[in-house]
């Protein structure tokens, strides 16, 4: 079974302050991994390494076997924590955008995606409220045909009604064989659609494991794991 990625003794420091600490790593094909840990325990830090956003101090980061650069970045799909699009952009104007941008991008399946949602892509961005910016965004992520798909907190601006179709569009929208990491400090939302869980705390993954067994395991909800390791 190839290895879709590999972190190998990835350690990132920015000045004094050490962020991640030998962090090892395996991501399989073909499954939903949740990231999960506090606000400011390293998350972000490790999504961008992935996506090549930043430089790791040490250690390595491959995918598909291949050290991270221009090829890794065309076969993974990122919703980064921010939205990056441009507000006086139409939805249509930025449709457009990625279809010229990424090979893989299917712009049918974007509108296919955005009319389920009831949304008019001849709006401005700059009309439309947070939520509403942050499923475009997510519509146009998960509508490339990725080999990795890495959600950095999607769910963050979303009332729970809305949690819950985004959750589905992720299930139901990438490719087979593909992975998908969410990170996010929402566990009791996304925990149901999780296969395997990674916990990460003051920059060290502290357990990985699939998600139905530790939930047997510990006999409890991950969300209740989760409380129970980082009790403040």
């Amino acid at each position: 079974m190839m290895k879709l990625l590999e972190c190998i003794n990835i350690n990132k420091s920015f000045g004094n302050k050490k962020v991640l600490k030998d962090i090892n790593l395996i991501i399989p094909r073909g499954k939903i991994i949740g990231l999960l840990g506090k606000n400011g325990t390293g998350k972000s830090t490790l999504i961008k390494l992935i996506n090549d956003l930043l430089t790791p101090t040490s250690g390595k980061i491959l995918v598909n076997g291949k050290e991270v650069g221009v090829e890794s970045k065309k076969i993974i799909s990122y919703l980064p924590e921010r939205t990056y699009l441009d507000k006086s952009m139409t939805v249509d104007q930025v449709i457009e955008y990625f279809e010229d941008f990424y090979d893989n991008f299917d712009s049918k399946k974007a509108r296919k995606l955005l009319r389920d949602l009831d949304l008019d892509t001849t709006q401005k961005l700059s009309k439309m409220s947070k939520g509403m910016q942050e499923k475009v965004q997510l519509v146009l992520v998960m509508s490339r045909k990725a080999d990795l798909y890495i959600l950095d907190e999607p769910l963050g601006g979303v009332d729970p009604a809305t949690r819950d179709y985004i959750l589905d569009t992720i299930l139901t929208n990438f490719n087979e064989g593909a992975s998908v990491i969410i990170s996010t400090h929402l566990i009791s939302d996304v925990e149901r659609i999780l296969d395997e869980v990674i916990f990460i705390d003051k920059g060290k993954i502290i357990l990985q494991s699939d998600s139905d067994e530790l939930r047997r395991k510990e006999n409890s909800s991950i969300d209740e794991i989760f409380r129970r390791m980082f009790k403040c």
